[in-house]
């Protein structure tokens, strides 16, 4: 099997494995104790987060350790369902990942406002500009890059907006943190992250607030975290999330990501050559070097070209692997004007640092055979 699913996993890299091992077997104290093998793995911890504060540009008391980004992206909304007067909404992209998408709707209901994006997956600038100079929100939420078509939203230039209207800024980075340059995250309000994107463990993220906001824990139990979230840190799987994000900074800082964005870039033209029924979606606009969203020419099952492409040896998706199992069309899809038929042709082929050029031209070479097979 040739692996293009990585927006939804990526495999736990060998240096994440080493520094789960080394302090799973070396440094098993709770970090809370005041003995020395506490003190160790407290040590661990505050390393841990200079690291990732350096790399996001921020401060080490900002970064607040999780289960992942679900769990900080509920935090972000269960805080502000309970800061925010009665009266007050939030702005949440019609875009988002579900975690984000359907805690805002749980929580605010009606007083959730939709920020529309365009034909080619970006938010609307025009719209957001307009609507802020009326009104202020309690909370704007837009992701740094979206996990279904790979567009990159303009965070930098939204939290410049947000900062003149004094409004909070949220980002899901999720799907940027480990492929993009991301000094200037540690800007914006709240970021989210998950190691499981980039070759850390699955089970391990962070929330980055600043240390002087107040925030409302949604777990309770323990002062761990600085009072903002209860439960004992899992020091193993948080150092493996840095020795991997530290390995993909290194490749990012070597500008290792342009290059693969030209095999990417010369796959999606083989490919519109091969099959020129095929869309591209977001084509014209700047996006993840890893991520190619299609409109396949044929197949009325939502799940048809998943599985014959499976079949032929090679891992994609229908879009985010959180809404599996969903029978309606992807809501980014129909955010961004597309019909259902063309959405339920929609597949997500998404490389990692391991993808080669190799391994692209061999998926060209799978999805022109399936296509053929699905005409004879």
């Amino acid at each position: 099997m040739i692996y293009f699913d990585y927006n939804a996993t990526a495999p736990v890299m060998r240096e994440a494995r080493e520094a789960w091992l080394h302090v799973t077997e070396q440094l098993g104290g709770n970090p809370s104790s005041m003995h020395q093998y506490g003190a160790s793995a407290a040590h661990v911890l505050a390393d841990s987060r200079e690291k990732l504060a350096v790399i996001l540009g921020c401060q080490p008391q900002d970064i607040i350790w999780t289960s992942g980004a679900t769990e900080a992206n509920n935090m972000v909304m269960h805080h502000f369902a309970k800061k925010l007067n009665p009266s007050e909404e939030i702005w949440v992209s019609s875009i988002e990942h579900p975690c984000v998408d359907d805690s805002s709707k749980y929580y605010f209901g009606k007083r959730l406002r939709s920020i529309p994006v365009t034909h080619g997956g970006v938010v609307d600038m025009d719209w957001l500009t307009v609507e802020l100079a009326d009104k202020r929100p309690g909370l704007v939420a837009v992701m740094a890059a979206n996990n279904e078509t790979g567009v990159i939203q303009p965070w930098r230039e939204i939290l410049a907006i947000c900062q003149a209207y004094e409004v909070p800024f949220f980002t899901d980075a999720v799907q940027f943190i480990g492929k993009m340059p991301c000094k200037e995250l540690g800007h914006c309000d709240y970021v989210s992250g998950a190691a499981h994107k980039f070759g850390g463990p699955r089970g391990v993220g962070f929330l980055k607030i600043k240390h002087r906001s107040a925030i409302t824990p949604l777990l309770l139990g323990g002062k761990q975290e600085g009072g903002r979230r209860a439960g004992t840190e899992n020091v193993a799987i948080i150092a493996a999330m840095m020795a991997a994000l530290e390995v993909r900074e290194k490749q990012i800082a070597r500008n290792e990501h342009l290059l693969r964005g030209v095999w990417r870039d010369n796959f999606e033209r083989a490919l519109l050559h091969a099959l020129p029924a095929i869309t591209i979606v977001g084509a014209n606009q700047p996006r993840l070097w890893n991520t190619v969203a299609a409109i396949m020419p044929d197949g009325d099952r939502k799940h048809q070209w998943v599985i014959r492409l499976d079949k032929a040896g090679f891992a994609a998706s229908t879009g985010s692997a959180c809404t599996t199992g969903k029978e309606e069309p992807s809501h980014v899809l129909s955010a961004m004007g597309y019909k259902a038929v063309q959405a339920i042709r929609s597949i997500r082929f998404s490389a990692g640092w391991e993808t080669t050029e190799a391994d692209w031209d061999a998926l060209l070479k799978g999805i022109t055979k399936v296509n053929a097979d699905m005409h004879s």
